[in-house]
């Protein structure tokens, strides 16, 4: 086994106390190869922010367990290389089993996510009340989830929400003893998350009484990537077929995370933005054939993108 402490991680508990007084999110970017982390961790050096690393299950199969564990350690070793220590969170997203949040801790996870959400009430408690029991043996933090977003994000996928309710969010919490919850509030996965025509708005109504029932408590939102209409554009423009993409406004993220919203999660807005400057590279490079002259710009946009993100939507520059 080894122990997130020896890799360098913090676990989130710390992070979320600080953010819910400051009035700010930690960004939570998903990444799952070298280009990824290199530009999470300098935008996040540059800017002066905590970050949490987000690993889906999928992502963990695709760059191997042992290797994302190195990956994490080397993140932690390249801040300080650049010359400011931010605190690194290796947080696995949407774990649906307790079988891999075991694994994830015994392979230095410093925060697990256990999503019980698409099972009935007292089964999504039991499952969470499990791993919280063994998370905290080793002093890693859980988050649990109440309610449905709808959209997909790797293996994970609804057709509709079910917005959580307000009235679970205290019984949840007292049975389960995790350290953040995440809710459904209009947030959505993947990058077709609404229609041209459609106004996305998050409701900040549930959130309020959220609040109220479980004071000071983390709250974390899931599918809150924008989905950038210049990006989009500009992948179809260099021969994508990105058509009626809509994301969740920016202003009303910066709402949330001014309230007890202490994480949000980014992932699709970085596919995007990679994707973009690949595009660009091949129309306009036809004979490259080097991966370093393509996923170069791609890190080099994907880095752009979580600096606006840090400093616009999350509020969580300077606060490292």
């Amino acid at each position: 086994m080894v122990n997130y402490k020896d890799l360098g991680l913090v676990n989130s508990r710390g992070l979320f106390a600080k953010a819910i007084t400051g009035g700010y999110a930690l960004p939570a970017f998903n990444f799952n190869n070298m280009e990824q982390m290199q530009a999470i961790i300098a935008a996040c050096v540059e800017t002066k922010s905590p970050v949490i690393l987000q690993v889906s299950s999928g992502a963990r199969k695709y760059a191997n367990q042992t290797l994302l564990r190195y990956m994490a350690q080397g993140a932690v070793a390249y801040a300080k290389e650049l010359g400011f220590a931010v605190p690194v969170v290796l947080h696995l997203d949407h774990g649906d089993t307790l079988e891999l949040c075991k694994s994830c801790i015994e392979y230095g996870f410093s925060s697990v996510m256990i999503d019980g959400s698409h099972h009935p009430y007292e089964k999504n408690v039991e499952l969470t009340a499990q791993v919280v029991e063994y998370a905290h043996r080793y002093d890693v933090t859980v988050e649990g989830e109440l309610g449905v977003l709808a959209g997909i994000e790797d293996d994970v996928k609804a057709e509709h929400h079910t917005y959580t309710q307000p009235e679970e969010v205290e019984d949840f919490v007292k049975k389960t003893g995790v350290d953040s919850l995440a809710i459904s509030i209009g947030t959505s996965h993947g990058a077709f998350k609404f229609k041209p025509g459609q106004k996305p708005e998050i409701r900040l109504d549930i959130l309020a009484e959220i609040e109220q029932r479980i004071p000071g408590f983390p709250i974390v939102l899931h599918g809150a990537s924008s989905v950038p209409q210049d990006i989009v554009a500009e992948i179809n423009h260099y021969g994508g077929r990105l058509k009626d993409s809509i994301g969740i406004p920016e202003d009303q993220l910066r709402a949330a995370a001014k309230s007890a919203v202490c994480k949000i999660n980014i992932d699709s807005d970085g596919r995007l933005a990679m994707t973009a400057a690949i595009r660009k590279v091949f129309a306009e490079q036809p004979a490259e054939f080097d991966p370093r002259k393509y996923l170069g710009p791609a890190r080099d946009k994907l880095k752009a993108l979580y600096i606006h993100k840090i400093k616009e939507v999350l509020g969580s520059d300077d606060k490292a």
